[in-house]
This record gives structure tokens, C-alpha cells and sequence, in this order.
């Protein structure tokens, strides 16, 4: 999801600053882990494309509400897959995920579907398709690495607290909650596949805290509803997790990663 909204100055200033850690790299080891991750990855993103494949169906067939049900269901492997696309595939995330003031995408459909009640989206659809199987294509070819994956997950992680945790992004069908849940999931799923073991084995004190914050991140998800969450604690969790990820950066022999360019949208 790339917004375009300001974020707090407060934990972004201290999130800007990128230094070279004093630790030997071992990007040999990591970039190899990271090759993990590479099958949950791709599981994320064909899931994504199978529920626009049926989104465009349904839309043909004339059926709403089983369109809007496709929508949701692609929704949430695209929340997973966002660690890379973060990391990894920026620009392509921009075109499928821009928010708030979408033209085009995710979130242009999901106005025109739930908003409007309205199914002239056809176009928008099969540009998305078409995104997302350029998505698909570079799942399998990008080369990933320890930094990409470090740097996707911090991002997202910020991006949980400081431009979701107000309502969210997915406002008009109701699942903002969930985005953030498979986001948080997402999240997990990349410490645990690529970075736990090598942290464990040098920090083992911090691996199981940046784990911790990890959990506390997905507890803060929890409530039954978006407005029973408690947006400070949301935050609060989000950002202890980025410097968990920060220090991670250096007990890894990575760059701390920077979060400039989304402090300055």
C-alpha cells in the first residue's frame, strides 16, 4: 500500500537515518534465506491473481455481490505479499495499491463495487490483472535479499502504525482490519523464513524480542471490529517493532533500513 499520507514526525525522524553496521555482513547466508521465503511469496501473489481472475468473471456475469466477495478474496493475499512489493517492486505497488486517492487499482475498484454499487470496472480490472501477473513474473526472477526483506518488512511494519492504524485503507468494503491482519501475517512469515535462525544465533536475546514484538503487533489486531482497536497501541507496537528491525539490521551485518521515502509522502 503506498500513501500519500503525512506521516509523525516523531518516530520518523529517527527512522531516516541510515548507517553501515560495524558487524561483518554475512549477505551470502541471509540472501540464501531469503530464497525461503520465496514460495510463501509466490502462494501470496497467485492467490491475489486468482481472486482478480474471478473478480473479472463475476463483473462479466453481471454479479455483484459475488464480485465483491472476489475483491476481498484477493485482498488477502496481496496484504501478505506486501513485505516484497515493499522491498522489492515499489512502482508496481503503486499502480495496483495506491491510496487514498486511487484512480486506478485496488481501491478504485473497491469505491466502484462497495462505494457506488456500481460495476463499470472492467478496464480498471483487467489493468489490475494484468499488473498483478507482471507481479507474478517478477516473483519469480527478482533476486531476493537479506536488505530487500528487511527493509519491505520494516516498511510495512511502520506502514501498519502510522497510515493504517487511523481507519485504514480499505474503507468502503469493510476490511481494513483484515488488511492488517495479513499484513501482520506477512510480516511473521518473513522473520520466521528468513531472518530468525541467523539472529538467533547472534543475538539470541533479540531475536526473541523482535519475535515478541512481532506477537504483540498481532495481538494489538486482535479486537472484533476496526473500531474497537486501539490506534496508540497499534502505533506503539508497530514502532517498537521497527527498532527491533533496526537493531536486527545491525546484529545482521545489514544497512539499518531507511524509511525516508515514506516520511516524505
Amino acid at each position: 500500500m503506498r500513501t500519500q499520507k503525512n506521516l509523525r514526525s516523531g518516530c520518523a525522524g529517527l527512522l531516516v537515518s541510515v548507517s553501515l553496521c560495524a558487524h561483518s555482513t554475512a549477505p551470502g547466508t541471509l540472501d540464501n534465506a531469503a530464497e525461503r521465503y520465496r514460495p510463501e511469496l509466490a502462494a501470496s501473489v497467485e492467490q491475489c491473481l486468482a481472486g482478480a481472475q474471478t473478480l473479472r468473471e463475476r463483473i462479466v456475469a453481471k454479479d455483484l455481490e459475488g464480485a465483491k466477495k472476489a475483491w476481498i478474496a484477493a485482498r488477502v493475499g496481496w496484504e501478505r505479499s506486501e513485505v516484497f512489493t515493499s522491498g522489492f517492486t515499489s512502482e508496481l505497488d503503486a499502480a495496483i495499491d495506491s491510496w487514498p486517492s486511487a484512480v486506478d487499482g485496488f481501491h478504485f475498484i473497491e469505491a466502484r463495487l462497495f462505494g457506488a454499487q456500481q460495476m463499470d470496472v472492467l478496464p480498471a480490472t483487467d489493468a489490475l490483472i494484468f499488473h498483478l501477473s507482471n507481479l507474478k513474473m517478477m516473483v519469480r526472477a527478482t533476486p531476493l535479499t537479506g536488505q530487500g526483506m528487511l527493509e519491505g518488512t520494516a516498511k510495512l511494519a511502520y506502514e501498519i502504525g502510522e497510515s493504517k492504524a487511523d481507519g485504514g485503507e480499505s474503507r468502503f468494503s469493510g476490511t481494513s482490519l483484515d488488511d492488517m491482519r495479513n499484513n501482520a501475517d506477512g510480516i511473521a512469515a518473513a522473520y520466521r523464513l528468513v531472518f530468525e535462525s541467523e539472529l538467533t544465533a547472534r543475538e539470541p536475546v533479540l531475536a526473541r524480542a523482535t519475535k515478541a514484538r512481532i506477537e504483540e503487533l498481532q495481538v494489538a489486531l486482535q479486537p472484533k471490529s476496526l473500531a474497537d482497536i486501539d490506534s496508540d497501541r497499534l502505533r506503539a507496537a508497530s514502532e517498537d517493532l521497527v527498532l527491533s528491525l533496526q537493531k536486527a539490521a545491525s546484529a545482521l551485518g545489514l544497512q539499518r533500513p531507511s524509511l525516508s521515502d515514506l516520511a516524505q509522502q
